[in-house]
Protein backbone atom coordinates (compact mmCIF):
# COMPACT_ATOMS: atom_id res chain seq x y z
CA UNK A 1 0.00 0.00 0.00
CA UNK A 2 1.57 3.55 -0.94
CA UNK A 3 0.30 6.22 1.17
CA UNK A 4 -0.81 9.16 -0.98
CA UNK A 5 0.96 12.38 -1.01
CA UNK A 6 -1.06 15.30 0.65
CA UNK A 7 0.95 18.20 -1.18
CA UNK A 8 1.59 18.25 -5.13
CA UNK A 9 5.30 17.53 -5.44
CA UNK A 10 7.72 19.53 -4.97
CA UNK A 11 8.92 21.39 -8.04
CA UNK A 12 12.73 21.32 -8.76
CA UNK A 13 14.55 24.31 -7.72
CA UNK A 14 14.23 27.48 -9.75
CA UNK A 15 17.33 29.04 -11.81
CA UNK A 16 17.23 32.25 -9.53
CA UNK A 17 17.48 30.04 -6.15
CA UNK A 18 20.18 27.68 -8.03
CA UNK A 19 22.10 30.79 -9.07
CA UNK A 20 21.67 31.98 -5.32
CA UNK A 21 23.43 29.16 -3.96
CA UNK A 22 25.60 28.87 -6.54
CA UNK A 23 26.98 32.72 -5.85
CA UNK A 24 26.75 32.22 -2.03
CA UNK A 25 28.92 29.14 -2.04
CA UNK A 26 31.85 30.99 -4.32
CA UNK A 27 31.78 33.68 -1.94
CA UNK A 28 35.50 34.01 -0.32
CA UNK A 29 34.39 33.85 3.66
CA UNK A 30 31.69 30.98 2.83
CA UNK A 31 32.35 27.90 4.36
CA UNK A 32 33.00 24.68 2.47
CA UNK A 33 30.14 22.43 1.34
CA UNK A 34 28.75 20.28 3.72
CA UNK A 35 30.14 22.87 6.41
CA UNK A 36 28.05 25.19 8.80
CA UNK A 37 28.68 28.72 9.24
CA UNK A 38 31.60 27.84 12.12
CA UNK A 39 33.04 25.40 9.78
CA UNK A 40 31.50 22.42 11.24
CA UNK A 41 29.91 19.46 9.34
CA UNK A 42 26.46 20.46 8.98
CA UNK A 43 23.98 17.52 9.00
CA UNK A 44 19.84 18.26 8.52
CA UNK A 45 17.10 15.91 10.22
CA UNK A 46 13.70 15.93 8.99
CA UNK A 47 11.73 15.63 12.35
CA UNK A 48 12.79 15.53 15.80
CA UNK A 49 13.45 12.04 16.83
CA UNK A 50 16.19 11.92 14.23
CA UNK A 51 17.63 14.91 15.13
CA UNK A 52 17.41 14.36 18.90
CA UNK A 53 19.42 10.76 18.15
CA UNK A 54 22.01 12.90 15.99
CA UNK A 55 22.58 15.40 18.43
CA UNK A 56 23.05 12.76 21.37
CA UNK A 57 25.68 11.32 19.34
CA UNK A 58 27.38 14.46 17.60
CA UNK A 59 27.73 16.38 20.53
CA UNK A 60 29.24 19.70 19.62
CA UNK A 61 31.82 18.35 16.72
CA UNK A 62 28.36 18.76 14.39
CA UNK A 63 26.37 21.54 13.39
CA UNK A 64 22.58 19.92 13.33
CA UNK A 65 19.88 21.63 12.35
CA UNK A 66 15.25 20.78 12.04
CA UNK A 67 13.18 21.10 9.19
CA UNK A 68 10.28 19.98 11.03
CA UNK A 69 9.92 22.79 13.36
CA UNK A 70 8.84 22.28 17.21
CA UNK A 71 5.10 22.43 17.66
CA UNK A 72 4.75 21.29 13.70
CA UNK A 73 2.97 18.63 12.77
CA UNK A 74 5.46 16.39 10.93
CA UNK A 75 2.88 14.31 8.13
CA UNK A 76 2.26 17.40 6.51
CA UNK A 77 5.59 19.53 6.35
CA UNK A 78 6.11 21.85 3.85
CA UNK A 79 9.73 23.19 2.28
CA UNK A 80 10.34 26.36 0.89
CA UNK A 81 13.49 27.45 -0.74
CA UNK A 82 15.48 28.04 2.18
CA UNK A 83 14.78 24.32 3.79
CA UNK A 84 15.84 22.94 0.50
CA UNK A 85 18.95 24.97 0.08
CA UNK A 86 20.07 23.56 3.40
CA UNK A 87 19.24 20.48 2.62
CA UNK A 88 21.65 20.48 -0.56
CA UNK A 89 24.26 22.41 1.09
CA UNK A 90 24.36 19.93 4.06
CA UNK A 91 27.21 17.03 4.92
CA UNK A 92 24.18 14.73 5.60
CA UNK A 93 20.63 14.69 5.34
CA UNK A 94 18.95 12.06 7.64
CA UNK A 95 15.49 11.72 7.23
CA UNK A 96 13.13 8.48 7.05
CA UNK A 97 11.48 7.08 3.66
CA UNK A 98 8.08 6.97 3.77
CA UNK A 99 7.00 9.62 6.75
CA UNK A 100 7.27 12.85 5.03
CA UNK A 101 6.08 13.50 1.81
CA UNK A 102 7.55 17.11 1.36
CA UNK A 103 11.08 15.53 2.22
CA UNK A 104 10.49 12.35 -0.04
CA UNK A 105 9.98 14.24 -2.96
CA UNK A 106 12.87 16.81 -1.94
CA UNK A 107 15.25 14.41 -1.75
CA UNK A 108 15.64 13.84 -5.64
CA UNK A 109 17.34 17.26 -5.30
CA UNK A 110 20.23 16.17 -2.63
CA UNK A 111 23.61 14.29 -3.59
CA UNK A 112 22.77 10.67 -2.24
CA UNK A 113 26.60 10.37 -0.93
CA UNK A 114 25.50 12.76 1.31
CA UNK A 115 21.53 11.08 2.66
CA UNK A 116 21.38 8.50 5.42
CA UNK A 117 17.57 7.25 5.17
CA UNK A 118 17.25 5.43 8.37
CA UNK A 119 14.10 3.37 7.15
CA UNK A 120 15.81 0.18 6.56
CA UNK A 121 17.76 0.54 9.89
CA UNK A 122 14.31 0.54 11.28
CA UNK A 123 13.13 -2.45 10.14
CA UNK A 124 9.78 -1.18 8.99
CA UNK A 125 7.57 -4.20 9.06
CA UNK A 126 4.12 -3.10 9.72
CA UNK A 127 2.09 -2.10 6.96
CA UNK A 128 0.27 1.17 7.90
CA UNK A 129 -3.40 1.37 6.95
CA UNK A 130 -6.28 4.38 6.83
CA UNK A 131 -8.67 2.18 8.55
CA UNK A 132 -6.80 2.36 12.12
CA UNK A 133 -5.39 -1.50 11.47
CA UNK A 134 -1.66 -2.34 10.85
CA UNK A 135 -0.28 -5.63 9.85
CA UNK A 136 2.50 -7.49 10.81
CA UNK A 137 5.53 -8.31 8.19
CA UNK A 138 3.98 -12.06 7.19
CA UNK A 139 0.41 -11.68 7.48
CA UNK A 140 -1.47 -11.50 4.24
CA UNK A 141 -1.31 -7.64 3.48
CA UNK A 142 2.23 -7.11 4.59
CA UNK A 143 4.55 -4.66 3.49
CA UNK A 144 7.18 -5.39 1.40
CA UNK A 145 10.86 -5.07 2.46
CA UNK A 146 11.97 -2.95 -0.44
CA UNK A 147 13.23 0.50 -1.06
CA UNK A 148 10.06 2.45 -0.75
CA UNK A 149 8.77 2.52 2.20
CA UNK A 150 5.98 4.99 2.17
CA UNK A 151 2.87 1.67 3.22
CA UNK A 152 4.64 0.86 6.37
CA UNK A 153 3.95 2.65 9.91
CA UNK A 154 6.91 4.78 10.02
CA UNK A 155 7.10 5.23 14.00
CA UNK A 156 9.87 3.07 14.55
CA UNK A 157 11.42 5.83 17.66
CA UNK A 158 8.32 4.65 19.72
CA UNK A 159 10.05 1.19 19.81
CA UNK A 160 13.45 1.43 22.23
CA UNK A 161 15.08 -0.86 20.26
CA UNK A 162 14.07 0.37 16.68
CA UNK A 163 15.39 3.80 17.81
CA UNK A 164 18.51 1.85 19.14
CA UNK A 165 18.91 0.34 15.65
CA UNK A 166 18.69 3.88 14.19
CA UNK A 167 21.13 5.42 16.34
CA UNK A 168 23.97 2.80 15.43
CA UNK A 169 23.14 3.33 12.08
CA UNK A 170 23.77 7.63 12.53
CA UNK A 171 26.56 7.17 14.52
CA UNK A 172 27.72 5.05 11.93
CA UNK A 173 27.23 7.51 9.12
CA UNK A 174 28.56 10.36 11.50
CA UNK A 175 32.17 8.93 11.85
CA UNK A 176 32.25 8.51 8.08
CA UNK A 177 31.33 12.32 7.69
CA UNK A 178 33.72 13.28 10.57
CA UNK A 179 36.78 10.47 10.90
CA UNK A 180 38.71 12.64 13.21
CA UNK A 181 35.29 12.37 15.95
CA UNK A 182 35.00 8.90 15.15
CA UNK A 183 35.73 7.22 18.68
CA UNK A 184 33.89 9.96 20.01
CA UNK A 185 30.66 9.12 18.16
CA UNK A 186 31.51 5.57 19.00
CA UNK A 187 31.22 6.43 22.34
CA UNK A 188 28.61 8.56 22.54
CA UNK A 189 26.59 6.30 20.32
CA UNK A 190 27.05 3.43 23.10
CA UNK A 191 25.95 6.02 25.92
CA UNK A 192 22.42 6.68 23.82
CA UNK A 193 21.77 3.16 23.48
CA UNK A 194 22.40 2.39 27.07
CA UNK A 195 20.02 4.49 28.03
CA UNK A 196 17.59 3.02 25.54
CA UNK A 197 18.01 -0.17 26.43
CA UNK A 198 17.01 1.32 30.09
CA UNK A 199 13.75 2.38 28.78
CA UNK A 200 12.87 -0.44 26.87
CA UNK A 201 13.79 -2.35 30.71
CA UNK A 202 11.75 -0.07 32.06
CA UNK A 203 8.32 -0.60 29.46
CA UNK A 204 9.09 -4.76 29.65
CA UNK A 205 8.55 -4.43 33.50
CA UNK A 206 6.12 -1.94 33.86
CA UNK A 207 3.55 -3.30 30.85
CA UNK A 208 3.99 -7.44 32.02
CA UNK A 209 0.90 -7.39 33.68
CA UNK A 210 -2.14 -5.08 32.97
CA UNK A 211 -5.49 -5.79 33.33
CA UNK A 212 -6.34 -4.84 29.91
CA UNK A 213 -3.93 -4.59 26.94
CA UNK A 214 -6.18 -3.29 23.85
CA UNK A 215 -4.65 0.24 23.61
CA UNK A 216 -7.66 2.97 21.47
CA UNK A 217 -5.39 5.86 20.50
CA UNK A 218 -6.27 8.83 18.22
CA UNK A 219 -4.16 7.96 15.27
CA UNK A 220 -2.29 4.41 14.41
CA UNK A 221 1.14 5.81 16.06
CA UNK A 222 1.89 3.31 18.45
CA UNK A 223 2.45 0.04 16.39
CA UNK A 224 5.40 -0.96 17.50
CA UNK A 225 5.15 -0.54 20.56
CA UNK A 226 2.16 -2.09 21.17
CA UNK A 227 3.89 -5.57 19.40
CA UNK A 228 7.22 -4.89 21.23
CA UNK A 229 5.26 -5.40 24.70
CA UNK A 230 2.00 -7.25 24.31
CA UNK A 231 -0.27 -4.67 23.57
CA UNK A 232 -2.83 -4.47 20.79
CA UNK A 233 -3.06 -0.66 19.12
CA UNK A 234 -6.75 0.17 17.45
CA UNK A 235 -6.47 3.87 16.15
CA UNK A 236 -9.56 5.92 15.34
CA UNK A 237 -8.08 7.10 12.24
CA UNK A 238 -4.90 5.73 10.80
CA UNK A 239 -1.72 6.79 9.78
CA UNK A 240 -2.37 9.87 8.91
CA UNK A 241 -3.37 11.90 12.21
CA UNK A 242 -5.47 14.59 10.14
CA UNK A 243 -7.64 12.03 8.61
CA UNK A 244 -11.24 11.91 9.85
CA UNK A 245 -12.73 9.17 10.43
CA UNK A 246 -16.77 8.13 9.02
CA UNK A 247 -19.55 8.14 11.12
CA UNK A 248 -19.43 4.26 10.23
CA UNK A 249 -15.59 3.94 11.74
CA UNK A 250 -16.20 5.69 15.12
CA UNK A 251 -19.09 3.26 15.91
CA UNK A 252 -16.76 0.61 14.91
CA UNK A 253 -14.01 1.92 17.87
CA UNK A 254 -17.21 2.70 20.11
CA UNK A 255 -18.28 -0.81 20.09
CA UNK A 256 -14.83 -1.98 20.23
CA UNK A 257 -14.18 -0.04 23.56
CA UNK A 258 -17.33 -1.62 24.96
CA UNK A 259 -16.75 -4.82 24.03
CA UNK A 260 -12.85 -5.45 25.17
CA UNK A 261 -14.07 -3.36 28.28
CA UNK A 262 -11.38 -0.01 27.79
CA UNK A 263 -11.65 2.38 30.32
CA UNK A 264 -9.02 5.02 28.31
CA UNK A 265 -8.49 6.23 25.26
CA UNK A 266 -5.74 8.36 24.23
CA UNK A 267 -5.83 11.70 22.76
CA UNK A 268 -2.03 13.15 21.55
CA UNK A 269 -0.43 16.49 21.74
CA UNK A 270 0.22 17.91 17.73
CA UNK A 271 -3.18 17.27 16.70
CA UNK A 272 -6.90 18.35 17.58
CA UNK A 273 -8.41 15.56 19.69
CA UNK A 274 -12.01 15.84 19.10
CA UNK A 275 -12.54 12.29 17.42
CA UNK A 276 -10.54 10.74 21.07
CA UNK A 277 -13.08 12.62 22.95
CA UNK A 278 -15.88 11.90 21.31
CA UNK A 279 -14.85 8.00 21.68
CA UNK A 280 -14.60 8.45 25.26
CA UNK A 281 -17.64 10.52 26.00
CA UNK A 282 -19.90 7.90 23.88
CA UNK A 283 -18.43 4.97 26.05
CA UNK A 284 -17.79 6.22 29.00
CA UNK A 285 -13.90 5.62 29.17
CA UNK A 286 -11.50 8.07 30.45
CA UNK A 287 -9.49 10.39 28.07
CA UNK A 288 -5.76 10.30 28.53
CA UNK A 289 -2.61 11.76 26.58
CA UNK A 290 -0.16 9.56 24.82
CA UNK A 291 2.50 11.33 23.05
CA UNK A 292 3.86 10.02 19.43
CA UNK A 293 6.69 12.54 19.91
CA UNK A 294 6.51 13.33 16.73
CA UNK A 295 8.13 16.71 18.16
CA UNK A 296 8.92 18.57 21.40
CA UNK A 297 6.83 21.72 22.65
CA UNK A 298 5.28 23.23 25.63
CA UNK A 299 2.32 20.84 25.83
CA UNK A 300 4.81 17.74 25.82
CA UNK A 301 5.40 16.01 28.94
CA UNK A 302 8.77 16.45 29.37
CA UNK A 303 11.86 18.27 27.47
CA UNK A 304 12.91 15.51 25.61
CA UNK A 305 12.10 12.09 24.23
CA UNK A 306 13.04 9.89 27.30
CA UNK A 307 11.01 12.16 29.80
CA UNK A 308 7.95 11.90 27.41
CA UNK A 309 8.71 8.03 27.02
CA UNK A 310 8.40 7.61 30.92
CA UNK A 311 5.28 10.06 31.22
CA UNK A 312 3.51 7.86 28.12
CA UNK A 313 4.63 4.73 30.07
CA UNK A 314 3.06 6.13 33.38
CA UNK A 315 0.03 7.03 31.38
CA UNK A 316 -0.84 3.23 29.67
CA UNK A 317 0.59 1.75 33.18
CA UNK A 318 -2.97 4.07 35.05
CA UNK A 319 -4.56 3.64 31.39
CA UNK A 320 -4.62 -0.12 31.17
CA UNK A 321 -4.70 -1.22 35.17
CA UNK A 322 -1.02 -2.10 35.17
CA UNK A 323 0.90 -3.30 38.23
Amino acid sequence: MHRPSRRAALPALSGSLAALLALSACGSDAPSAGAGADGRPSVVASFYPLQFATQQIAGDAVDVSVLTKPGAEPHDLELGAQEIGAMTQAGLVVYSDGFQPAVDDAMGQVDPNHVLDVASAASLTLESTEDGHEHADGEQHSADDGHDHSGNDPHFWLDPQRYAAVAKAIGARLAELEPSQAATFGKNTDAFVARLVALDDAYKAGLKSCTNRVVVTSHSAFGYLAQRYGLEQHGITGITPEAEPSAAALKEISDLVRAEGVKTVYQETLVEGRFAETVASSTGATLATLDPIEGINDASAGKDYFEVMRSNLQALRTGQGCS
